[in-house]
């Protein structure tokens, strides 16, 4: 069985966002949250990706039939997708104008249990 958890509209760039989510990709969850707890302080993705993995986890249990616990669940796959780009304006002399480009991200996390080997 699998969960997903889906963040969107996330105020951090894609290219910054995806540096942490291949770290995690294709572990347990317990490893992944022991990756996550020692990037915390490091990359300000990482707080992102630990919340979504909890609420992936926590949509696994309330489908999850029985009781389950962190240790059999792994995440079958994790991605950041780009979304829309907020575009502003900055003053620049003589009249003109530069663009500032603000990435928003997409971040969706699929959990799934061990004995589920597709």
């Amino acid at each position: 069985m699998k969960a997903t958890a889906k963040v969107k509209n996330i105020r951090y760039g894609v290219l910054k966002l995806r540096l942490v989510t291949d770290l995690v990709r294709g572990k347990s969850v317990d490893q992944a949250f022991a990756i996550l707890s020692v990037l915390r302080n490091k990359k300000k993705g990482a707080p992102i990706v630990e919340n979504a993995l909890k609420s992936a986890v926590a949509n696994f249990k309330q489908k999850a039939p029985g009781a389950v616990t962190t240790e059999e669940l792994k995440i079958d796959s994790i991605y950041a997708d780009g979304a829309t780009i907020m575009k502003r304006m900055r003053p620049r002399s003589h009249g003109s104008a530069d663009r500032i480009a603000k990435p928003l991200s997409h971040l969706t996390v699929v959990v799934a249990d061990n004995a589920d080997k597709e």
